[in-house]
């Protein structure tokens, strides 16, 4: 007896052409993480990049003021804005479990270095639509 077919796949490329677009999603060095690096070095501000004695290896770190910044991207991060909350349609399950555990991890981080006294900021993808307003919002985080 042979099983049923697998259902047709939504997504819009071939498995290997999916493998490819996957493999180049970057976790460091991104280009809002090299946008908010840009904004802090033009306010003077000086920092140090993914610390691995840190908890969760903060994108960037300001020792002296004890401060860990994130940069996230909305999706990978399930933030509550437009993009992050979209879903994919293929391996639904996957994604959920995917994004759930990543935000799970991402608050044991914030924890963590709270326990070490550190202060965490998190700044989202989409903020990056008002560079003015971030570059605002990271002037009162950075020089409180």
């Amino acid at each position: 007896m042979n099983a049923d077919p697998a259902p047709p796949s939504r997504d819009r490329f071939a498995p290997a052409k999916r493998s490819d677009v996957m493999r180049a999603v970057k976790g460091s060095g991104t280009g809002p993480e090299r946008v908010v690096r840009r904004l802090v070095w033009e306010l003077g501000a000086r920092y140090r990049l993914y610390r691995r004695d840190l908890p969760g290896k903060p994108d960037l770190v300001f020792p002296g003021r004890g401060l860990a910044l994130f940069v996230h991207g909305c999706f990978w991060h399930g933030h509550d804005c437009a993009r992050g909350d979209r879903r994919p349609t293929a391996n639904a399950g996957y994604w959920r479990d995917k994004i759930v555990g990543n935000q799970a991890r991402d608050a044991r981080t914030v924890q963590a270095l709270a326990a070490l006294g550190w202060r965490s900021e998190i700044v989202w993808e989409c903020e990056l639509r008002d560079l003015e307003a971030l570059r605002l919002r990271l002037k009162a985080i950075l020089f409180p």
